[in-house]
Formats: C-alpha cells, structure tokens, sequence
C-alpha cells in the first residue's frame, strides 16, 4: 500500500498576501534550569513571518526546541541558541525570533536578627529577540517591600508630642514615669501606616553578558530599599523591622529614586525602567511613581 504525502497546509501561497510581525504560542509549559535547581516556566514563542505568501509559519518546530530548556542552565548563550533555532528552522519565512519566559525564582533568605531561615518567591520574566541579527535580553522583576509615609510618621509624633504635654503638664518630670509612659498604650497614642510595596524593575542587558543576574538585581532593589518583606521571624526580628520602617520613611516617589540610583550602578545594564506601587492603607487607591533611564534610545550597546 503507497503511504500518502502528509499535506502541509502551512506551506499553502495565501490569496491575500501579508506579513506578519509576530506569530508562535503563548503560555508553555516548560520546565528549566536556573541557578542549580529546576523550575517550573511558561514561554511565549514566536517569529515573525516575512514571507507574506506563506499562509502560517512551523508551531511544532518552535516547541520542540523549548526542549533544550530542560536540559541547560539558562543564560544568554543558551536563549541565543534557542533562537538561532527557531530562524533556522523557519528558513525564508522569518527573520526575527522572540522568546518571553516566566517563572518564580526562590530565594532562602534569613531573618534580620534571629538565626532563622525562609524561602520567599520572586517574579521573573526574560525577553529575548533576535531581531535584524541582533541579540537582546531584558529582565523583569518584582520585588515586595514595606513602606512607611513620611506624612504619617510625623503626623504620629506629633500626637505623641500632644499627648506628653497633657500627661506631663508640670515642669518636673520623672524619668522612670517618662519611661513607663513611652512603652504604654496610654503613651504612644497613634503610629504611622504602613503599606506592602512592590518594586517593578526592567533592565536591559549588556549584548555581551554571560549570565543573567537576577539574584543580584533583587539583591540591589532590596537593599537600596532597606525594608524587604520577611519570611520566617521571631519577635526580635519584628521589632528590627519595624526600626528598618521608622529609619526609612519613603514616599513613593522617595523609593523610585532609590532605586533609580541604585540601577544606574548597575554596570551590567544598558537601560532600565521602574514602577513602584505603595498599596495605600489610608486610602482605596494605589500610589504610584515610575522612572527610566536610556530606555527610549536604539538598541546600540
């Protein structure tokens, strides 16, 4: 019995011919390789299609390349290849290759005080394009903090203030009174508000960098924040944080430029761009403030 040619329908000259500047998938998911464990990832792939006569481009053959995903570290070298892939398979049809993917990168990091340990689950995303035979990588995270307002802050103490001179009215005062009366209810009358932050931070990566520094990008928002959400804590390490709160009173446009100082350091990024986000507690709405820089200009680095 002759065994029938399959039909590739993909191949078939379209009767309205157009090209088109991205087509692949969306949401695969795929399993990769990062910083010596495994993760669970969803990838979008795709390629343009350049060849407007040609009715779809190959989607099998980009998904059959995400394998090698599962069995590399992921760095810049090896997204490069992944794409290199996806042209050479779709030969005369594309010209660029786009590669977007998305996990949760987990952290162990320890308490601020007491020798206790806790894993925390960071946001990632890496885009990647070759695109006119060039390479670019960008990273995205998010980074969760805690936020006190300034406003609030002083507003407190000067209640706190108030509420002395009406306790203590006389010219004489006991310092073991004064003491006692500043660890009571009856003492500190209000205290600031406080709000979970998160930090949004996209950087572009030097076209030669050879690994992709996520952790150290968390790192640095972190630090330069001084107030990351913690994991596992004793009541020493509650109260080491609310000192890191009272010592850093942040607007949000105080925490946007903190950060944008601390990425303009970063001597392996070639452009960057930042939102924070302060989840109101005084309010219904967010306060929101976002800074760049370089990320309007080409390509050229």
């Amino acid at each position: 019995m002759t065994q029938l040619k399959l039909p590739d329908i993909a191949a078939q000259t379209q009767e309205y011919t157009l090209p088109l500047n991205w087509v692949g998938m969306c949401g695969i998911a795929v399993p990769i390789w990062f910083e010596g464990r495994s993760a669970a990832a969803t990838v979008d792939a795709g390629v343009s299609l350049i060849d407007g006569s040609s009715r779809g481009i190959h989607m099998s053959r980009l998904y059959l390349a995400l394998e090698k995903l599962e069995h590399q570290p992921l760095a810049p070298h090896a997204i490069r290849q992944l794409l290199s892939d996806f042209l050479d398979s779709h030969e005369g049809l594309s010209a660029s290759a786009y590669l977007r993917l998305r996990f949760e990168h987990l952290l162990k990091r320890p308490a601020l005080v007491s020798p206790l340990h806790g894993w925390k689950s960071y946001d990632v995303t890496v885009d990647a394009k070759i695109e006119k035979e060039m390479f670019h990588v960008e990273l995205f995270v998010c980074v969760p903090y805690s936020s006190t307002c300034p406003c609030s802050a002083a507003l407190a103490r000067q209640l706190i203030q108030h509420q002395f001179q009406a306790d203590f009215s006389t010219d004489q005062v006991d310092k073991a009174a004064v003491l006692q009366w500043l660890g009571s209810a009856d003492g500190i009358v209000a205290t600031p508000h406080s709000q979970r932050s998160n930090a949004h931070v996209q950087v572009r990566l030097h076209s030669n960098q050879q690994q992709l520094p996520i952790t150290e990008l968390i790192d640095r928002v972190e630090a330069s924040l001084g107030t990351a959400v913690q994991t596992a804590v004793k009541r020493a390490d509650e109260q080491a944080f609310a000192l890191a709160n009272g010592q850093n009173l942040m607007f949000c446009e105080d925490a946007a430029r903190r950060l944008h100082k601390a990425l303009r350091q970063v001597e392996w990024s070639t452009a960057f761009k930042l939102r924070v986000e302060h989840a109101e507690s005084l309010h219904a709405h967010d306060a929101v403030a976002c800074s760049q820089w370089q990320w309007d200009l080409s390509y050229a680095a």
